[in-house]
């Protein structure tokens, strides 16, 4: 009689788990689930705007220092194209390429008649807890020879910016690797303690110099929609990786 309960109880113990094991697995996958459906938010922000609006905005919060809220940017050397639409046009490819995935995206402006400072571009980031932000920016410089993409991060040193530093500097090196990867010239990494953009984030955030409309041959590259899908997609491809990093954290 002993015999048989003693038989009836391990196999009741073997049953049970088993059940918990696969309940156990269930659970994990599920989890896993979760996490990689996990909404990541990506906030663009296009450079510039239609007009420049030269009015004076503090360059960080309680700071006496002001900047023009924005300024209208440059233009091409070729292509006479103003900045703001290069930047707008790469922008939105960027976008689709990211809504293709099922990112969450959010524009600070998808039009040139707009008068968003860059503070107020900074808190609509802020406001939707963006996982990382991309400002796109072409580059002038009064050397028609220079050209290749540059990439700009927050200052780890910064009362303003060392929280948000280090995923930043994250994302950027990422970037940086992958239009290497891609052919395309990148000039560095480069930190910055005085562009209101960063000081007033709370999130991740990088600018994109694409390439310098001061160079005849880049200008014309840069309003080429080719290229400027080329360079999107690296960005696009560089915050896939940023997100499988960030997941494993």
């Amino acid at each position: 009689m002993l015999k048989k309960i003693s038989a009836s109880l391990i196999a009741i113990l073997i049953i049970f788990s088993l059940s918990a094991s696969t309940y156990t697995k269930a659970y994990e996958c599920n989890k896993e689930g979760e996490i990689l459906n996990k909404e990541f938010t990506v906030c663009i922000d296009p450079g510039h705007q239609g007009k420049g609006d030269p009015k004076g905005e503090p360059v960080a919060p309680g700071s006496g220092n002001k900047k023009p809220r924005v300024s209208s940017g440059t233009a091409g050397i070729a292509t006479k194209k103003a900045e703001h639409v290069v930047n707008l046009e790469a922008a939105m490819i960027l976008k689709d390429l990211l809504v293709q995935k099922n990112y969450k995206v959010i524009m600070t402006r998808e039009t040139a008649d707009v008068n968003i400072s860059n503070a107020e571009r900074a808190e609509i980031a802020n406001n939707a807890n963006a996982d990382i932000t991309i400002r796109i920016h072409c580059d002038s410089i009064n050397d028609s020879g220079k050209t290749g993409a540059t990439i700009l991060v927050p200052a780890k040193n910064s009362q303003y910016t060392k929280n948000i530093y280090c995923e930043s500097n994250k994302y950027a090196e990422i970037l940086k690797k992958t239009l290497q990867n891609n052919n395309i010239k990148v000039n560095g990494v480069f930190e910055r303690n005085d562009i209101t953009g960063f000081n007033w984030s709370r999130v991740p955030v990088v600018i994109l110099e694409m390439g310098f409309m001061s160079n005849y041959n880049e200008d014309r590259m840069l309003s080429d929609p080719k290229y400027q899908k080329l360079l999107m997609e690296c960005v696009s491809e560089s915050i896939d990786k940023y997100r499988e990093e960030f997941l494993k954290n």
